[in-house]
C-alpha cells in the first residue's frame, strides 16, 4: 500500500511559477512509475506527466511541454512537477499518481494503470 500526499498548491498569477510535490510512504517508491494528473471543474481528469521508476524516461502532455518538469529523488520518495509560465487553462487540481512497474522503464498515461492517487493540490492561476 502507499501513500501519497500532494503540496505545493496555490493562487499565481499568468505567467508565474510553482512547484507541486508528493511525499510517498509504504510499498517500494522505486519500483513505481510516478505521474501527475489535474482536473479542472467539469472536466475528466487528465495526464500531465509522468517518469519513470529510475527517473530515465519521462512523458508530458502536448499542452505544457516545454514549460512543465517532473522529477523525482527515490531516496526520499519523492516526485516533483516544476511548473512554469502558468496559464489560466492550467487551473485544476493536481494529483499525483503511482503505477506500479517493476524494473520496467515505462511510463504510462493511462489513468486506469494507476493504483495509488494522492488526495490533490489546487493551482489557479488568474489572468
Amino acid at each position: 500500500q502507499v501513500q501519497l500526499v500532494e503540496s505545493g498548491g496555490g493562487l499565481v498569477q499568468t505567467g508565474d511559477s510553482l512547484r507541486l510535490s508528493c511525499a510517498a510512504s509504504g510499498g517500494t517508491f522505486s519500483s513505481y512509475c510516478m505521474g501527475w494528473f489535474r482536473q479542472a471543474p467539469g472536466k475528466d481528469r487528465e495526464f500531465v506527466a509522468g517518469i519513470s521508476w529510475n527517473g530515465r524516461s519521462t512523458y508530458y502532455a502536448d499542452s505544457v511541454k516545454g514549460r512543465f518538469t517532473i522529477s523525482r529523488d527515490n531516496d526520499k520518495k519523492t516526485v516533483a512537477l516544476q511548473m512554469s509560465v502558468l496559464k489560466p487553462e492550467d487551473t485544476a487540481v493536481y494529483y499525483c499518481a503511482a503505477s506500479y512497474s517493476g524494473t520496467a522503464v515505462i511510463v504510462t498515461t493511462v489513468i486506469k494503470e494507476y493504483d495509488y492517487w494522492g488526495q490533490g493540490t489546487q493551482v489557479t492561476v488568474s489572468s
